[in-house]
């Protein structure tokens, strides 16, 4: 009678088609296994486009173009360039400077005998002769060098009554004179004259003790 039972339960199952166990764990199965192959499809193909936008990117970034090297390339080569004429511009300045001090030194060197000649001349001339017309004509002619002389840039040395220096003066007496201090210049006995700074010529000096 059980037997009976049993066979009655499985027709009317299979006559109302719900599934049997058997049946519901292969579907479960086969369900699982579906959707662990569309996962793994799907991650291979993430993967792969990852690898496909890195090969992408690091290939523009490493590989340049030859115009863009070139263009670098001449870049640098005209920015050396620059620098360099910049330089020599700035040199050439320089020296062009200096050489003009020093052909201006070399003309005023030879002007200031002129200039000595001029002070021994009027130096000697006494008094009721300075209203002679000649005699104010040099004094005029000789402040009209002065003049010219100062505007180009030449000054005397200061010397009497100040402290010795070398870079100035150059001692050729020394003397005891207590109306004087010590190391101190008490008498010029020729000009010296700087042009814009530079010495021209040194102030001969006698310089007390």
């Amino acid at each position: 009678m059980v037997k009976e039972a049993v066979e009655e339960a499985k027709k009317a199952a299979e006559a109302s088609g719900a599934p049997s166990e058997d049946e519901k764990a292969a579907d479960e199965v086969a369900s699982e296994d579906a959707e662990n192959t569309e996962d793994t499809e799907e991650g291979q193909k993430e993967m792969e486009d990852s690898k496909e936008s890195g090969k992408k990117l690091f290939g523009k970034k490493n590989k340049k173009d030859k115009k863009d090297e070139k263009i670098e390339e001449l870049t640098d080569r005209l920015t050396r360039q620059m620098a360099e004429f910049d330089n020599f511009r700035k040199r050439t300045e320089k020296e062009k400077s200096h050489m003009y001090e020093v052909g201006a030194k070399d003309i005023i060197d030879k002007i200031l005998p002129v200039v000595d000649n001029f002070e021994r001349g009027l130096g000697a001339v006494g008094e009721e002769e300075k209203e002679n017309p000649f005699v104010q004509g040099m004094e005029m002619v000789y402040k009209q060098l002065m003049t010219t002389l100062e505007e180009v840039g030449v000054k005397p040395i200061e010397a009497v009554g100040k402290e010795f220096d070398p870079e100035f003066h150059n001692a050729v007496m020394h003397v005891e004179d207590e109306n004087f201090g010590e190391n101190i210049v008490t008498e010029e006995f020729q000009k010296g004259y700087a042009y814009r700074d530079s010495i021209v010529r040194h102030s001969m000096v006698k310089v007390a003790n």
